[in-house]
């Protein structure tokens, strides 16, 4: 019996060992046209033994490249891609540029800091009072998602003014719902039991009623002929 530590490294799991195995036999075969044919068909048992790739982009290219890895790169056949090496698929990628923009008002993000820019670069008198009151709307929003209480709005108004120097004012009252905590469950099952218990009560009297009707109960009286 040949077990698993005596046998060379799985290379892709995902396959499984079978299909290692057919890329080793293919290495084998010197004649180029029988092994271009090899590997064409490893590569449709590949796709069909991992159908939800199907959907991925590159889904051919992706099983050409797995080919060659599972070969360990040493695989003499003509690929529709470009055929990859040991340092092009180990390679690690560049680190993404992460914008370093720093926020003036961190509990309003930056988003609103880029709105408030444009709102005060606004020549129109209408879209910059539109630009007032909708920011003057999500600071309140903000406000009382943070805090979980309505926050008056002179308090907006103020912050308002003083991050843009008294450029911007707000007309419209800005309505946000009152945040209202939720009833814990425990409470609701507390009522619910104590109804419960109300209707048990009935029916066990019921209950009760109907076993002194039967005659074994203390008042029964003998009737007289």
């Amino acid at each position: 019996m040949e077990y698993n530590t005596t046998r060379n490294h799985l290379t892709m799991r995902e396959y499984g060992r079978h299909v290692q195995k057919m890329v080793e036999h293919i290495l084998t075969i010197e004649d180029p046209e029988r092994r271009q044919r090899n590997a064409h068909a490893v590569i449709e048992l590949m796709g069909f033994l991992n159908p939800h790739l199907k959907n991925v982009e590159d889904f051919r290219h992706k099983l050409w490249d797995h080919l060659f890895l599972i070969a360990d790169f040493n695989l003499d056949v003509k690929s529709p891609y470009p055929i990859p090496t040991r340092e092009t698929l180990k390679a690690k990628p560049k680190p993404l540029p992460y914008p370093k923009r720093y926020p003036k008002f961190s509990h309003l993000g930056k988003n609103l800091e880029v709105i408030i820019d444009k709102a005060l670069k606004e020549e129109n008198p209408e879209k910059k009072l539109g630009f007032a009151n909708a920011i003057a709307y999500y600071m309140k929003l903000a406000y009382n998602n943070w805090h979980k209480e309505i926050v008056h709005d002179d308090a907006i108004q103020s912050e308002l003014t003083g991050i843009t120097h008294g450029q911007l004012t707000f007309t419209n009252t800005p309505y946000v719902k009152a945040f209202r905590p939720q009833q814990e469950g425990r409470d609701n099952r507390g009522g619910y039991g104590k109804q419960r218990g109300k209707f048990q009560q009935r029916g066990g009297g019921r209950n009760d009623r109907r076993d002194n009707r039967g005659g074994g109960g203390g008042n029964f009286k003998k009737k007289r002929y």
